[in-house]
């Protein structure tokens, strides 16, 4: 497991914006600031969020992408998966589907 996905696991804020972009793919940073604030009573700026995202990303959890004028972001669980893969092998390797 690589720095970055340490790092990103690392805060409580990313956690929270991974478990919601697992209960529903495909939201805006509107919707996401919204929903943290709403569901988790966390009022944290829009460029605060941004911020985590941007973290999510560097690590490979979150993909953003673009449609028109609006960005929208996706979990992306690969990368645990690799380590998750990893961890549960017997020599270490990991395996590949």
């Amino acid at each position: 497991m690589g720095k970055p996905l340490l790092k990103a696991l690392a805060g409580p804020t990313r956690r929270r914006i991974l478990d919601e972009l697992a209960e529903r793919n495909g939201q805006s940073l509107f919707e996401i600031c919204g929903r943290l604030t709403t569901r988790h009573g966390l009022g944290l700026s829009r460029q605060a969020i941004s911020r985590h995202l941007a973290v999510l990303q560097a690590a490979g959890l979150a993909r953003t992408r673009r449609e028109g004028r609006c960005k929208f972001h996706d979990l992306d669980t690969e990368p645990l998966g690799h380590t998750v893969n990893r961890w549960l092998t017997p020599d270490g390797q990991e395996k590949t589907p």
